[in-house]
């Protein structure tokens, strides 16, 4: 008798196995589903320009709010038809490690999980472009675990399917330059009366000064918040070669001490990459 419950027992264990196997399956494939339902899909960037991104409309929408009118200003422009010297300055500026990383700086990560952990409040900060681009595309500024999961997740997929030019080129297009400015080539413009690829050395640090809070601090001179860190971040281009300065300005350069910019590394790749022009071919098209 025992030998027959026995070989019951084996083809119900077998089926119970194969109805987990399946359901478990199902599961994971639904999970997959809702993963690419709810994150945007970034391959499309590879050949194609945002339209108006999250953030556009989350300051629209805020604008709305209270009443008042907002004319987004930008004009899209390949990364070849930019500045070098902007190139530069920004990532001096925002994320000195950009093209080393894959996503995240840890070390600037770690630094600014130990501030939150002091002050007791959820901030983070840390952001590289390729997470502000993230940001800036696809989420709100709210801040909680939730939307830094998104982040995260988002960022990653970024890097995985985009070149680090075209993440750079990205962000330059699309990065709030001030109210209602978005992009290199309307901030050029409405600041100093020139397209993003005529920008000097100068004016390309200034713009990179404001990026922390552009609505804040002002690219026109008036912040001395700018104007100092513009000094800075120019004064590390002369130290690497970017820029040869005049004598002048090499006598009175100031010090490198400077909130989130971050030590200069000589003799590396980094930021002394060269910029290779994009095909006319290959270029991304604007959105119809």
């Amino acid at each position: 008798m025992k030998k027959k419950n026995k070989k019951k027992k084996r083809p119900r264990r077998l089926f119970q196995s194969i109805i987990s196997i399946f359901i478990l399956g199902v599961l994971i494939a639904a999970g997959f589903g809702a993963f690419y339902l709810v994150y945007p899909d970034v391959s499309k960037l590879k050949k194609q320009n945002p339209g108006k991104t999250s953030f556009m409309e989350y300051r629209e929408d805020e604008c709305r709010a209270k009443g008042k009118k907002i004319k987004t200003q930008q004009k899209w422009v390949p990364l070849g038809s930019m500045s070098p010297y902007l190139m530069k300055a920004v990532l001096i500026a925002e994320d000195d490690k950009f093209w080393k990383h894959h996503g995240f700086d840890k070390e600037a990560l770690q630094k600014a999980f130990e501030k939150n952990l002091e002050s007791g409040k959820f901030k983070l900060g840390g952001s590289t472009i390729s997470q502000q681009l993230t940001k800036n595309l696809y989420l709100t500024p709210a801040k909680n675990p939730v939307r830094k999961l998104k982040e995260a997740i988002i960022t990653w997929r970024l890097e995985r399917t985009l070149t680090k030019r075209r993440i750079l080129e990205l962000y330059l297009n699309v990065v709030e330059w001030g109210e209602g400015i978005f992009g290199a080539e309307a901030a050029a413009r409405r600041h100093f009366g020139k397209s993003a690829a005529s920008l000097s050395a100068e004016e390309a640090a200034k713009l990179a000064a404001a990026l922390p809070n552009p609505r804040r601090y002002r690219v026109d001179g008036t912040s001395r918040y700018v104007e100092r860190r513009a000094k800075v971040i120019y004064s590390i281009m002369a130290r690497r070669g970017i820029v040869v300065p005049e004598y002048e300005e090499v006598v009175a350069s100031p010090p490198d001490e400077i909130t989130e910019v971050p030590t200069p590394v000589t003799n590396e790749r980094g930021n002394l990459q060269p910029v290779k022009e994009t095909p006319e071919s290959d270029q991304p098209q604007d959105p119809k």
